[in-house]
């Protein structure tokens, strides 16, 4: 499943739309990586949103 185990940031639904208008169905999905992260000193594989690594490194809790 494409979701964030940190955010819970999900797929997003909506319109694909073209020059004649035409409207086909559309999915975005977030951009998803495997992080090992340590957790009360015990290291957990999470699938992790770039957006949420970002923020993780910028306080200081995930090493760069």
């Amino acid at each position: 499943m494409q979701k964030c185990d940190l955010t819970g940031k999900g797929k997003q639904y909506g319109s694909n739309v073209s020059f004649s208008q035409r409207h086909t169905k559309k999915v975005w999905k977030p951009n998803l990586q495997t992080k090992t992260v340590e957790v009360d000193g015990k290291k957990v594989k999470l699938k992790i949103s770039t957006q949420a690594i970002r923020t993780l490194k910028k306080k200081g809790i995930l090493a760069k």
